[in-house]
């Protein structure tokens, strides 16, 4: 059984800085070292709702909308959206910011499952907090 999680606070939000280093050979936000990121916020959003071990399951409908260059300022948010008997639903948005302006735009989005598990890894019933 699956229900939607209309009002759940369950969200985070992240910020960094993206230098020099996490550039690929375009000059943009490499995409290995942004997966990295999203996918860790969505593991902090997943384990902060359901205070158990979770573990990435899926990650679909990555987009990546503006490329992000270096020395600006992102933001990370993942939001539980849903949630069924064993899995989490999370939407992650990226938000660029021009450190020395209020430029600000959507940069990337994906949406990211989590299974709850125990300790060999096994799927289990995901609590109700």
């Amino acid at each position: 059984m699956e229900y939607n999680i209309a009002d759940h606070s369950s969200s985070t939000q992240q910020y960094r800085v993206v230098f020099p280093k996490h550039l690929n050979s375009n000059g943009t936000f490499f995409g290995g070292e942004a997966m990295q990121w999203l996918d860790e916020v969505a593991f902090i959003t997943a384990t902060r709702y359901s205070r158990q071990r979770m573990i990435t399951v899926k990650i679909e409908n990555i987009r990546f909308l503006k490329p992000i260059l270096a020395n600006t300022i992102v933001e990370i948010t993942g939001k539980i959206v849903k949630a069924g008997n064993v899995k989490l639903y999370i939407k992650i948005e990226v938000y660029s910011e021009h450190m020395y302006s209020q430029q600000r735009e959507k940069a990337m989005e994906a949406d990211f499952v989590f299974a709850a598990c125990n300790n060999d890894l096994s799927p289990v019933p995901l609590k109700r907090n």
